[in-house]
């Protein structure tokens, strides 16, 4: 199997991981956002690879700007799911203080 068609099909359970976070309404929304904008990343980096294979020749790995400029969207997606969930830590932790010193 290609690592095009194992991408292509690795969509699908991820697709279902964010259906059951969104339909559970238990996940941070800043998180669930993170969540959702790694699709973004996915959705910028198949057209930049196809453009640094038509333009340059090489894999999007090779073209340095290009790549970098996909991958800004996982950093981006990344730190939306950790401040998502540091803010609900921070939230259950006010609401819920106990003395553990």
């Amino acid at each position: 199997m290609s690592k095009e068609s194992l991408f292509a099909l690795s969509l699908f359970p991820y697709l279902g991981f964010l259906w059951f976070l969104t339909r559970s309404r238990q996940t941070p929304k800043l998180a669930l956002a993170g969540f959702y904008l790694l699709l973004v990343f996915v959705a910028v980096t198949i057209p930049a690879g196809i453009y640094a294979k038509v333009a340059y020749g090489k894999e999007l790995a090779n073209v340095d700007w290009l790549h970098g400029s996909a991958e800004s969207f996982l950093t981006l997606s990344n730190i939306f799911v950790v401040l998502g969930f540091q803010q609900a830590l921070r939230k259950a932790k006010t609401a819920n203080p106990t003395d553990h010193s």
